[in-house]
């Protein structure tokens, strides 16, 4: 089962694909670009369409969704974390 995507390899988070994500859960996670698959453990729950973090990230990092720099992690994230407002913001403002 495909729990959550991503499109490049580069990608640091993933989207979830199915409902009811709960902390403990070895998601699979598919590479669109490269149809191969990569594992993480989710530490927290994660709702789906929102973001999990595949690896660890620090302050000041690079978040990527689909190939894309989408802003930068103000809060440290910890691979398996629920990523979202709470620890991404824009690099725009």
């Amino acid at each position: 089962m495909i729990h959550v995507v991503l499109h490049d390899a580069k990608d640091t988070v993933a989207v979830a694909v199915v409902e009811g994500i709960q902390a403990g859960t070895e998601l699979t996670a598919w590479i669109m670009d490269e149809d191969r698959t990569i594992s993480v453990k989710a530490v927290q729950e994660i709702p789906i369409g929102h973001k999990v973090a595949l690896k660890s990230m620090a302050v000041g990092d690079t978040v990527y969704k689909y190939g894309v720099d989408i802003g930068k992690v103000v809060a440290p994230i910890k691979a398996g974390e629920h990523a979202h407002v709470h620890n991404i913001k824009t690099k725009r403002w």
